[in-house]
Parts: structure tokens; C-alpha cells; sequence
């Protein structure tokens, strides 16, 4: 059995450029996972492997990967750093149990680091950090140390300095040892020297040391007092407080190197396997009832309980689906069968894969604490959770947030459909935030994602990588129609050559009904004028004009009708007649009952920094939106608002300037309200254009 105090399963997450992809191919290489260097900027990176990730130098979707160091296995998963993909590095984080946050040397904390730190924050991931990039101009190891506590209200435990900047850095000094490693210009990470400290350096390692031991030693109060008595405590000593208070989230042990060079990785590696936790170190996770309440129950991390394993995400590739399972309990061999606690089907497992990007190593089995794909799932999503069959427990689901933005996309030929529709289910199945919906009044797919670039890669994954032709179109608004008087009204359907005719009357009140509530039918017809066998076709011809309004055709919501009276005739009375006779009486009434356009408002939650604050509040109102609530933060404040939805697109990238990129923002349907007089006219004014084209 694998001794689970030697695994560590690690994310590597940043900003975008940050140098986290070039991170991880440095600590493959000296692992010994891959002999050569692939460089993001070259587009030969192992884990950047999709095409559009190669193009733009940038991570897409996370890549995992295994491997040892020091006698400890890591599994290491690679995260994007862009804000679209945000979703990619929550779902990484809520797997892993430690953490690598990579921060620019020059560029400091940027905006997509404060919303991974939120993230790692939320999931309780114990962290080291990296500031990378300490060869490039303007690069400043002590000003980014400053940020970490300003911007992300963080601890950062300094563990080295830096030996020279930019072109002059050559190496770090390791304050616990008082040791300097210093890597010559060859560019091999393995060609490196333990030095004295350099003399110009003498007192600034003392006084950092001394901050250091100081900060490590609040987690022991004897160690502290023998301290503070003059003793010096051991190395040993001080590591364990140092791996307790970075287990506890009290502060962060903080590197600086420059993966691009190969310099300073190896303190890095060991911070790994020194300071953060083994799979059994972790809060252990809760499993929840069928409603997402917790039971009170957790996932113990241990190979003899029950099973327990959580998928958290799908990738479709050229030898079919891949799921990526984190272990929590239990063991599992080839040939087993689990059930799927979400379906409540059961799965049997073919094959158990170890992942190295987009390379597989076939493994016989698997146990909590591991990192693995299973390969030829059928009914397995992201989030479910797969489970012992004879002791069924369910881990907490992951919760995704909904898209903000959504285009239009038809295929130019018909061939495409269907081709387009099979590629469209792999996508959505690998990605939980990108959804699709098809119109019902155009006939057209919406895509729907996190943002601009988000469905730019999902549209170029479609032509390049599907090889469909497609039409793009630009995003349109789900308005509704309403009324707003209560009108009673009276309508005879009557049709009448020879033989047996139509006949049918209704006297009926049309009102509006609650918000929310679509669409009410009553009848309080007494004395048989109306039999009780037409009732039901008065309701369908009603419910059936509720697609078509009658001022832009867009579906009619919050309408109650009450039938109240009528007239029959024993002969030419039929179902069909007094449905007739209702579908006749929607189009007479609704324009006498104020009939108006009603549009989507959103929940909208923005993110920004404190400085901008005035200039977003500004524009949401611009944007005809109600400011709800001020929350402020360590790193920003949120400003919760309601804002129709038409007035949103294309809100992220204004919002990204207004704030210098470090923006953010979440919305959701909230309810639907009447538009102002000039929205409702162009509304109209578009759907009679549109009208005239068909």
C-alpha cells in the first residue's frame, strides 16, 4: 500500500504570463518527467497541447500530470490564468489539497491572481509562493512581497532573498540555512552551487531571518519563549512550525527565481514536500443528501473506508472520453463497479490511467489521495460523485456560475447540423460553464459562456478543430410581453355552410396575474351555458397564442384569463370551435388590456478594486441599473445591482478598463421588468424589421 504522507497533489495558478506553465515544465524536467524543455512562447510547452493554447501562448484548459521528487510523488495540475477560464482553476482547486501561486517579478499581484487567491481562499488550499520572473526589467522581489499583504491581505513568510536583479540575478539565499545556491549561465537548473552568503548581503539575511523565525515560532509557545530567552531553536523545529502555520492558512513560505532561466526552482520542490499537506493533513470533505445539505458524514482519506471519488473534469480526445477522478476513500482496481451517486447508474471501470498532459501510463489501480483519469465512463459529468455500491455516500457538488454572455451560431450547410450538434454535447459535457440552448422562436443555437474569448475559443474549436463552417451572429435579448389592465370581453366564433357548421361563444375576463406566475386559466361558468367538456379547449387556445404576443411576437408571460360565460349550440359545439373561439378572443383582447414589452433583468455582482469603485457605480447607472448593496474587502469591493440584460453586453471589457483589468463580475436572471417607452418602441420597430425579412 502507498504511504499517503508522500503524496502531494498541487495546483500551479497565476495571472495570465505569469510564467506558471513555464513553472511546471521546469519541475518536470528536474523530476526527471521530460528531458527537454518546451517553451510556452515556441508553443511546445507539454501541458499547453490544444492548438488554440500553442497559437496564443496562453493555458485554456487545466492539464494534469504526475511526478517524484525527493521520494514523493506530485500530482500537479496546471491551471489558465485567464478570467474566462476562471472556472477551470475553481474546479482544480476544489481537488487539490496544496497550492503554487505564481506571481510576475515585474508585473506584481495582478488581477487574476486576487481571483484565484479568492478562490484558494474559499477551498482552504494551503499555498507556497513563487515571484517569478526576477530577470526581467523592472522586476522587484520586495515591492511584489508588499503587495501580497496590501493587495491580498495575506501573510507572506519570506524563506529567500534574491542575489542580484534582473540581468544580474544569479541565485537565492536560503534564509533558514544562511546558505546561497547560485546557478551559473549554462542554463542548466541542475549546474548550481552552495555558497557563503555574499558579504554585501550579511545583514539584510539576518534581519529577514530574524522576521522569519519570528513569524514561524507564533505556532509554538515554548519554542517562542526559549527563543526569546536567546536560545536558537533548531532548523528542524522551525520547519515544523513553519509546515503547521502553512497547513493552517497563517502565512505563506515565499520563493522568488526565474523558471524561463532554471534558476531557483529547487527550494520551490522542497517548500512542496516540506511545507504543504499529504491528502490526509486536509480537512477531509463532507458528503451532502440529495439536496446539497450536509449529512454530518465526511470522506476520511484512507484506503481501507468506503469509496468515495469525485469527477472534476471531462476531456474528449483522439482515444474518446477522458475523466479526471480525485480519490478521497477507498480503493479501486480495473474491472470494478461503482455507482454514480447523481444518476444512481452504475459505472464499471475499464481503465484506470495515470495522466502526463495528453500522454496516458495504464495503472491497475487506484486509492484515496490519487489523481487519476478513468477512460469510457458513460454517465459521469463534472461534479459526481462516484461511490462505494454497497455504502453509497455523496461528496459536496461543485457549483458553477452561470454564463454572461451569449451568440448566435448556425452551421452554412446542412451537413453541419448534425456534426455541429454531436461536437456541441462533447463541449458541454468538458466544459460546465459553456451552455446551449436552441431558440425556440428562430430555430437558432445559442452558445452561451464566460465571457468574449471564452466563446471565441469555443467557436474556433468548432471550425478548426470539428471542421464546421459557421455563421455567427450577434447576441440577442429574451424580452417578453405582458398586459396591465383587466379588460372583460366577449367573443363569438361562428362558421356556418351547409351542413354541420362551427359554433362557440366565450365571455371571459383577461387580467394580469403575480409576477412569475406564466400563465392562469379559470372557469366560473355555472348553469352549463359553456359545457364542462369545452373547458379544457378554452384553456389550450389560449395557452396556445401565448408564443406570439401581438406587439413584437415575443412570448407572453403573467396573463390570467377567467371564463365566466358563454353559449353553446347542440349541434355545431365542438372542442375545436371553442378553441377556435379562445385563440380569436387572445388576439382581440390583448392589445385592449395595455398589452407592454417586458425585459430581463440581471443580478448583477461586480468586483473592484477600491479606487475605481465611483467610476463603475457611475456606469451601472448609466446602464439603467439599481445599485443594490457596498461590500467592502481585503482586495475590493463588491457592488451588488440589478441591470436589464440589454444593457450589458460587452460590459466586461469595458469594465476591465474602467478598473485597469482587475474587474470582475458574475450575473444572473433575476426577474423580468416593463422596459421604458423608447426601449419597448425599438424593440418593436426590430421585430416588425425582422417580420418584413422573413
Amino acid at each position: 500500500m502507498t504511504d499517503l504522507s508522500l503524496y502531494r497533489n498541487i495546483g500551479i495558478f497565476a495571472h495570465v504570463d505569469a510564467g506558471k506553465t513555464t513553472t511546471t515544465e521546469r519541475i518536470l524536467k528536474l523530476t526527471g518527467k521530460i528531458h527537454k524543455l518546451g517553451e510556452v512562447h515556441d508553443g511546445a510547452a507539454t501541458t499547453d497541447f490544444m492548438e488554440q493554447e500553442q497559437e496564443r501562448g496562453i493555458t485554456i484548459q487545466s492539464a494534469a500530470t504526475s511526478c517524484v521528487w525527493d521520494n514523493h510523488r506530485l500530482n500537479i495540475i496546471d491551471t489558465p490564468g485567464h478570467v474566462d477560464f476562471t472556472i477551470e482553476v475553481y474546479r482544480s482547486l476544489k481537488v487539490l489539497d496544496g497550492g503554487v501561486g505564481v506571481f510576475c517579478g515585474s508585473g506584481g499581484v495582478e488581477p487574476q491572481s486576487e481571483t484565484n487567491w479568492r478562490y484558494a481562499n474559499e477551498s482552504e488550499v494551503a499555498r507556497v509562493i513563487l515571484v517569478n520572473k526576477l530577470d526581467r526589467i523592472g522586476a522587484d522581489f520586495y515591492r511584489v512581497v508588499a503587495q501580497v499583504e496590501k493587495v491580498l491581505g495575506a501573510n507572506p513568510l519570506v524563506m529567500v532573498l534574491p542575489i542580484g536583479i534582473e540581468d544580474d540575478f544569479t541565485g537565492v539565499v536560503d534564509l533558514l540555512t544562511r546558505k546561497a545556491w547560485v546557478w551559473d549561465e549554462s542554463g542548466d537548473p541542475t549546474k548550481y552551487s552552495i555558497e557563503d552568503v555574499p558579504a554585501d548581503m550579511t545583514d539584510k539575511v539576518e534581519e529577514w531571518r530574524e522576521k522569519l523565525i519570528e513569524m514561524a515560532l507564533d505556532q509554538d509557545d515554548d519554542l517562542m519563549e526559549k527563543y526569546l530567552d536567546g536560545e536558537e531553536p533548531a532548523i528542524d523545529d522551525i520547519k515544523k512550525c513553519i509546515r503547521k502555520g502553512t497547513i493552517a492558512l497563517d502565512f505563506f513560505p515565499t520563493y522568488c527565481g526565474s523558471a524561463f532561466k532554471n534558476k531557483g526552482i529547487q527550494p520551490v520542490l522542497n517548500a512542496v514536500v516540506d511545507y504543504l499537506p499529504n491528502p490526509m493533513e486536509v480537512k477531509p470533505q463532507p458528503e451532502t443528501d440529495e439536496d446539497g445539505n450536509e449529512t454530518g458524514k465526511v470522506a476520511i482519506v484512507d484506503p481501507e473506508k468506503p469509496f468515495r471519488a469525485l469527477a472534476f473534469k471531462i476531456m474528449d480526445d483522439r482515444f474518446g472520453a477522458l475523466t479526471f477522478i480525485r480519490v478521497y476513500s477507498g480503493k479501486l482496481k480495473k474491472g470494478d463497479t461503482v455507482v454514480n451517486t447523481f444518476t444512481g447508474k452504475n459505472e464499471r471501470i475499464g481503465r484506470i490511467v495515470e495522466m502526463h498532459a495528453d500522454e496516458r501510463i495504464e495503472l491497475d489501480s487506484c486509492q484515496a489521495g490519487d489523481i487519476v483519469a478513468f477512460i469510457g465512463l458513460k454517465n459521469t459529468q463534472t461534479g459526481h460523485t462516484l461511490s462505494d455500491m454497497k455504502d453509497v455516500g455523496t461528496l459536496e457538488p461543485m457549483v458553477f456560475p452561470d454564463p454572461v454572455i451569449s451568440i448566435a451560431v448556425a452551421p452554412k450547410d446542412k451537413g453541419g447540423s448534425e456534426k455541429m450538434g454531436i461536437a456541441i454535447g462533447k463541449m458541454i459535457a468538458e466544459d460546465p460553464s459553456f451552455r446551449v440552448e436552441t431558440d425556440q422562436d428562430s430555430g437558432e443555437t445559442i452558445l452561451k459562456g464566460m465571457g468574449e474569448l471564452h466563446l471565441d475559443i469555443k467557436v474556433d474549436i468548432l471550425k478548426r478543430t470539428h471542421g464546421i463552417e459557421l455563421e455567427v451572429g450577434k447576441p440577442q435579448v429574451a424580452y417578453r410581453e405582458t398586459i396591465t389592465q383587466r379588460v372583460e370581453d366577449s367573443y363569438t366564433h361562428k362558421k356556418q355552410s351547409g351542413g354541420a357548421g362551427q359554433f362557440g361563444k366565450i365571455d371571459y375576463i383577461m387580467e394580469p396575474a403575480e409576477p412569475g406566475t406564466g400563465f392562469e386559466f379559470e372557469s366560473k361558468v355555472t348553469g352549463g351555458n359553456v359545457p364542462r367538456e369545452y373547458w379544457p379547449a378554452v384553456e389550450k387556445g389560449f395557452k396556445g397564442m401565448l408564443d406570439k404576443g401581438v406587439l413584437a411576437g415575443y412570448p407572453v408571460l403573467d396573463l390570467k384569463v377567467t371564463l365566466i360565460d358563454g353559449a353553446f349550440h347542440a349541434v355545431d359545439s365542438s372542442a375545436v370551435a371553442f378553441e377556435t373561439a379562445a385563440r380569436g378572443a387572445f388576439r382581440q383582447t390583448m392589445p385592449k388590456a395595455g398589452a407592454q414589452i417586458i425585459e430581463p433583468i440581471m443580478k448583477v455582482d461586480v468586483f473592484t478594486p477600491e479606487d475605481h469603485v465611483g467610476d463603475v457605480i457611475g456606469d451601472l447607472n448609466r446602464r439603467r441599473g439599481m445599485i443594490k448593496s457596498q461590500e467592502p474587502g481585503v482586495t475590493g469591493v463588491r457592488i451588488k445591482a440589478d441591470c436589464p440584460l440589454s444593457e450589458m453586453f460587452g460590459y466586461i471589457g469595458d469594465l476591465r478598463t474602467m478598473t485597469s483589468g482587475r474587474g470582475q463580475f458574475s450575473m444572473e436572471f433575476s426577474h423580468y421588468l416593463p422596459c421604458p417607452k423608447n426601449v419597448a418602441e425599438e424593440v418593436i420597430k426590430m421585430a416588425a424589421e425582422r417580420n418584413a425579412k422573413k
